[in-house]
C-alpha cells in the first residue's frame, strides 16, 4: 500500500499534522494520500495522562477514536507500531498487533510512502536504576488507566486497614509529577467525602528529586511557589535526593527508605532504544537527529516532537513540551503542502518558547509568559493560570476538530463533569 505522506505516531504533533493535511487536499484526496500510524485506536492528549492516572478525568470521554477522526478530517488511519525501515526504497514495516487476549487483530504489513514523518515520542528513563518493574510509569492512556485501577483499589484496601493510611511516592519533580501529585490530593479528598468517619484514611505523599528544586526547568518563582503550594497540602517534598533502587514496598535513596505502597516513576524521558536501528543518525538518548528544516539523516523522512534532536541555539535542543510539537506539526505542514504542489520548501524551523503553566489542582496554576506585552516576561497565578492552562487543550482540540466541535465537546464534558463529580471511579 502506498501513501504519499505516512505520520507515525499520533500524539500532539502527528495527529495535528495528519488532520491539516488531510483537510487540505479535502474528502476525495486525503485518505488515500496521507496515512496516520499509532498503536492504539484512541487519543488522549498527553499532558492531560495525570488526570487520568488520578481518576479525576476520564479517559472514556477525553479520549477521541482515530477512525473518526480520521473521517472528520480526511486522513487513512491504521492500527500498527514501527518496527522495519528501508530508507533507500521508502518502505517501512508495522509489526502484527494484538488484543489483551492475544488474538492477532492486524498482521505484519509493508507500506511504501514518498514522505515519511516520524513523530513516535518517547518514553521513561529509569537511569539504570534497580527494581523499575516495582514503578508505573505514565507514557500512555494505557499506563494511565492500569495506574487508576491500581490507585483505586488501594484507596479501598486503606479504609479498612487497621493503619489507615497509604504511601505513595513519585519519583521526579517535573510537571508530570508536581501535576500528579495535585490530582492525587484532590481524588484523596473526593474519596473521603465518600467515606464513613471510622474509615477515613491519611495519604502519605512524598515527590522525590535529585535536583537541588522541583520544576527545575523553570524559572525558580514557579519552582518556590509550586513546593509551597504542595507542602501546604501536606505533600512531602525531598529534593537533592538521589534514588538508589525501587522495592516492591519502598524507595531507597540517598536520605533513606521511603515506605510505599504505590511508586510512579516521572524522572525523565528517554527514546526507544529501537530508533537505532532504523538507520537513522541518533543520539545517545535514541533521539533522531534533524536539521533545522526538520529532516532526518535520509531523505524524505522528517521527524518531530519527543523523538527528535532539533537544534535550538548553541548546544541546546528543543525542550519535549506539547508546544514544540505543535510548532514543528505547524513548520512541517507548510513544508509538506509546498512538496505535495511539487514546489520546493522554504524557511527554516524556529522554536519559540511562549512559557510554562503548571496545574495545581481544581482551580489552581502557575505559570511564566514568556515575551508577549511589552517584550517582558509575566507570571500568572490562580485561576487564571488555570484557565490559561485549559485553554492549551481546547487549542489542541480546536486543531483536530475545528472551532465548532472543541465547542460542542467542551460543553458535553463540563455538563457531565456537574453530573458526575470529578473523581472516576469505573
Amino acid at each position: 500500500m502506498h501513501h504519499d505522506v505516512v505520520v507515525v505516531g499520533g500524539g500532539a504533533g502527528g495527529l495535528e499534522l495528519a488532520a491539516r493535511l488531510g483537510r487540505k487536499l479535502g474528502r476525495r484526496e486525503g485518505p488515500r494520500r496521507v496515512l496516520l500510524v499509532d498503536r492504539s485506536v484512541f487519543h488522549i492528549w498527553k499532558p492531560t495522562l495525570h488526570e487520568v492516572a488520578a481518576g479525576t478525568l476520564d479517559s472514556h470521554q477525553e479520549g477521541l477514536s482515530y477512525t473518526v477522526l480520521a473521517r472528520r478530517n480526511h486522513f487513512g488511519f491504521t492500527l500498527g507500531e514501527l518496527r522495519g525501515l528501508d530508507t533507500t526504497n521508502r518502505t517501512l514495516k508495522l509489526g502484527a498487533m494484538h488484543d489483551e487476549q492475544g488474538k492477532l487483530l492486524v498482521p505484519e504489513r509493508t507500506l511504501t510512502y514518498r514522505w515519511l514523518v516520524l513523530a513516535i515520542g518517547s518514553g521513561s528513563n529509569f537511569f539504570g536504576t534497580p527494581g523499575a518493574e516495582h514503578a508505573y510509569v505514565l507514557e500512555q492512556a494505557a499506563d494511565a488507566e492500569r495506574f487508576r485501577r491500581h490507585l483505586q483499589a488501594a484507596f479501598t484496601r486503606s479504609a479498612f486497614a487497621a493503619d489507615k493510611r497509604l504511601g505513595v511516592v513519585i519519583v521526579g519533580g517535573g510537571a508530570t509529577g508536581v501535576e500528579l501529585s495535585a490530582e492525587l490530593i484532590e481524588a484523596h479528598q473526593e474519596t473521603l467525602a465518600s467515606l464513613d468517619t471510622e474509615n477515613a484514611f491519611r495519604l502519605d505523599l512524598t515527590i522525590v528529586e535529585a535536583a537541588p528544586r522541583i520544576l527545575a526547568g523553570l524559572p525558580e518563582r514557579i519552582s518556590a511557589q509550586a513546593k509551597t503550594a504542595l507542602e501546604r497540602k501536606q505533600v512531602r517534598v525531598l529534593t537533592g535526593t538521589r534514588v538508589e533502587a525501587l522495592q516492591p514496598d519502598r524507595l531507597v535513596t540517598s536520605q533513606g527508605d521511603i515506605p510505599a505502597d504505590l511508586i510512579v516513576w516521572a524522572a525523565g524521558i528517554k527514546a526507544a532504544e529501537a530508533n537505532a536501528g532504523f538507520g537513522l543518525t541518533t543520539t545517545k538518548a535514541n533521539q533522531f537527529v534533524v536539521n533545522d528544516k526538520l529532516e532526518t539523516s535520509a531523505a524524505g523522512v522528517y521527524a518531530l516532537g519527543d523523538c527528535a534532536a532539533c537544534p535550538w541555539g548553541e548546544g541546546r535542543l528543543v525542550p519535549a513540551r506539547a508546544q514544540a510539537a505543535h510548532q514543528q506539526a505547524s513548520f512541517l505542514y507548510g513544508t509538506l503542502s509546498q512538496l505535495l504542489r511539487e514546489r520546493a520548501p522554504g524557511g527554516q524551523f524556529r522554536y519559540k518558547d511562549f512559557g510554562s503553566l503548571v496545574s495545581l489542582g481544581e482551580n489552581k496554576g502557575i505559570g511564566n509568559l514568556m515575551g508577549g506585552l511589552g517584550g517582558r516576561n509575566f507570571f500568572v497565578e490562580g485561576l487564571i493560570a488555570k484557565w490559561m492552562y485549559m485553554s492549551l487543550h481546547l487549542m489542541h482540540h480546536r486543531a483536530i476538530l475545528g472551532v465548532g466541535g472543541t465547542f460542542v465537546l467542551a460543553l458535553a464534558r463540563l455538563l457531565q463533569r456537574r453530573v458526575s463529580g470529578r473523581l472516576k471511579l469505573h
